[in-house]
């Protein structure tokens, strides 16, 4: 178990704390409380937090440029505009079927995105993974029941992705362009290479193309080589470890949202730090997530 200094963030508690990102500019994380409709904006700099409603659930947020961000919601995808929190969206997501919502999600090194869909209710195989340029939003991977460790190698060539309910994470040969899938998924990691048990959650990948994943029921988050090698794990103050990023000005450090959906009042009690953000100093070798690239076509609406 590596030892390492975990700082907790001055924020509310999540009941389910998720889709972290850093935007190193403004060197802000931005994260979500999926469930209480939350998009949290955390600036290191005066070390203020300001939680923004939102008017329905989203799971994903990622740089346009400076004046937008993208973000992925329960009935669509959408820019976002910073000044004023105004949104337009760009592509319904399942709009049609109530059942589900957004989950996991990230932007491939291409500047396009995937996004996972999952039931409400975790229903089995009720989400799809998709592929998102702006344009076209095309199905990749379907019956998939909870989505989760979506993330790419720096490179672009290889893409990742889990089903938490199976808790097993498969990796995939993808066109470094594109984003697209090149080949068959194939099991990268199962439960057997969970140091401290729980399930497979949110994962990033770093500069050196270790996969860092977030362990649901765990509290923790442990690093994986390319090869599948178990490098490190840290625990986090909360059993339910959700999602990292990278933060900082060298990417050097991990945020890992947390939460305490599904606990009830005793389990709550035993588990304080449950719902809340950490930031994790290890001496990571992170690096930003890619903004998402929108097609001409958008860039004037």
């Amino acid at each position: 178990m590596a030892m390492a200094t975990t700082q907790k963030l001055p924020a509310d508690r999540c009941e389910l704390g998720e889709g972290p990102t850093y935007d190193a500019g403004s060197d802000t994380a931005w994260w979500f409380d999926i469930v209480r409709c939350k998009l949290f904006e955390h600036r290191f700099a005066t070390a203020g937090t300001i939680a923004h409603d939102l008017p329905r659930m989203a799971s994903v947020v990622c740089r346009i440029d400076d004046e937008r961000q993208l973000l992925a919601m329960e009935d669509g995808i959408y820019a976002r505009t910073l000044s004023d929190g105004a949104l337009s969206r760009l592509a319904p997501l399942e709009a049609d079927n109530p059942v589900t919502r957004s989950n996991d999600g990230r932007v491939h090194p291409s500047g396009n995105l995937w996004i996972g869909t999952m039931g409400r209710k975790a229903e089995w195989q009720a989400g799809t993974i998709y592929w998102f340029d702006g344009a076209e939003l095309r199905p990749l991977f379907r019956k998939v029941t909870i989505p989760n460790s979506i993330c790419f190698s720096p490179d672009g060539r290889t893409g990742y992705f889990a089903d938490t309910s199976v808790n097993t994470i498969w990796r995939v040969a993808l066109d470094a362009k594109t984003g697209l899938p090149s080949a068959e998924p194939e099991p990268f990691l199962g439960e057997k290479d969970l140091p401290l048990g729980g399930h497979f959650d949110g994962s990033v990948t770093d500069s050196e193309g270790n996969l860092w994943n977030a362990a649901w029921g765990a509290g923790s988050v442990t690093g994986y080589s390319p090869d599948g090698r178990i490098l490190r794990t840290y625990e986090v103050p909360a059993a339910q470890t959700s999602c990292p990023a990278f933060v900082g000005a060298e990417f050097d450090r991990l945020l890992v949202t947390t939460a305490w959906q599904g606990l009830d009042g005793a389990a709550r009690a035993s588990d304080p730090g449950a719902g809340f953000t950490y930031v994790i100093d290890g001496g990571f070798a992170g690096r930003a997530d890619p903004p998402f690239t929108m097609p001409p076509r958008n860039q004037t609406e």
